[in-house]
């Protein structure tokens, strides 16, 4: 995806789900496109060194990983990607159960 460059976000819409297509330090990351506090669109805030911003609340998390930083305990969903061709495929991830009995 050379359209994207570094430090830039865009989000797309995937089975009516926003996915929020980031790269931070030359790598491509995917993620669920909404907040987990209020549900408000993460690529209307901030994505700066390595951090992405919420508008909304400020809630921040690492844009390699999508733990969140301010405040702890919460995570973005991750979605599988390759690029192909310059083209992102995304996949949800399907939790496992004992991934899901962790949440």
């Amino acid at each position: 995806m050379d359209s994207l460059w570094d430090g830039e976000m865009e989000s797309f819409d995937l089975d009516d789900t926003e996915v929020l297509i980031l790269k931070v330090s030359g790598a491509i990351r995917a993620y669920d496109g909404i907040c987990p506090h209020q549900s408000f669109s993460l690529v209307e805030g901030q994505l700066e060194d390595g951090v992405l911003t919420c508008r909304a609340h400020g809630w921040e998390f690492d844009a390699l990983t999508g733990t969140s930083i301010n405040p702890r305990g919460n995570a973005l969903t991750r979605y599988d990607h390759q690029i192909e061709e310059g083209i992102i495929r995304v996949r949800p991830c399907i939790p496992t159960r004992s991934a899901a009995k962790a949440r």
